[in-house]
């Protein structure tokens, strides 16, 4: 089972640029490209959330516009920036999606991993949060199967990075999905957004992984004084692949490179 996880497209109206710099809506486009040439094709694709910018109707008109060309099936949760209503409208035909109320989901036909969805944002905020509701919804539907291989996505990682500009807006009340999570070694990843960068930690006994951007990168300081900084490094995401009861996560960058080169 093959699983690309694409993450924080920050997509803008047609002919804006992302931050006035970066032309957001092209890098989106590369990577739709990318997945769409990806042989074999992912079984499905995650986005784990910030599809637009400002949570604009104009912005999700573009999202529309762009996820039709994806050739697999496509499975998404809100980031910070986006705003629910218009994400629920620009995803009306996602079926999969709650009608109201935090976007917590689970997916268990679609190959011998399940899906869980956990919806982590606050509205009109950019920190995450585990509130007591979504803890005990995770509990119940981690339990309907407790032995089956599990992916958990949600937005904002529970962590601390270490980058200062970073750390003030992760999730909070990560010790509570820590004491769900750990019950359940049959959980393989948590999958997460946000940070603008490939990280992994180990987390509650499994592995976290955050998704690079399709845009910028936001850039690794680690001094307490550093600055909010980001860098236009290629687009890129994460593909999970499951094989013979393991989970490999590779990191993708999306471009043109030289090569191939007649070695390895």
């Amino acid at each position: 089972m093959l699983i690309a996880q694409i993450s924080d497209l920050h997509l803008r109206p047609e002919g804006v640029l992302y931050q006035g710099m970066v032309d957001s809506n092209a890098d989106g486009a590369a990577c739709i490209a990318a997945l769409n040439a990806l042989d074999p094709q992912p079984d499905l694709v995650l986005l784990t959330g910030d599809l637009v910018d400002e949570g604009k109707p104009a912005e999700y008109a573009t999202v529309g516009r762009l996820l039709a060309q994806l050739r697999a099936p496509l499975f998404a949760i809100p980031g910070n920036h986006d705003e629910w209503t218009a994400f629920r409208a620009a995803l009306a035909d996602h079926d999969y999606l709650p009608a109201e109320g935090p976007f917590h989901y689970v997916v268990t036909d679609r190959g011998p991993l399940r899906l869980i969805a956990l919806d982590v944002t606050v509205p009109g905020k950019h920190h995450g949060d585990i509130d007591a509701p979504a803890a005990q919804w995770l509990e119940r539907t981690l339990a309907q199967e407790p032995s089956r291989p599990t992916l958990i996505m949600m937005h904002q990682p529970p962590f601390a990075t270490g980058i200062p500009y970073l750390d003030p807006y992760a999730c909070r009340n990560g010790e509570r999905l820590a004491g769900i999570v750990a019950k359940y070694p049959a959980v393989e990843r948590i999958l997460c957004g946000h940070v603008h960068r490939a990280m992994q930690v180990r987390f509650a006994g499994t592995l976290l992984c955050t998704a690079p951007s399709t845009t910028t990168t936001i850039a690794l300081q680690l001094l307490p004084s550093a600055k909010p900084t980001s860098f236009k490094e290629p687009p890129a995401f994460l593909l999970h692949d499951w094989r013979d009861g393991h989970l490999v996560t590779h990191h993708v960058l999306v471009g043109d490179f030289p090569g191939p080169y007649p070695f390895a």
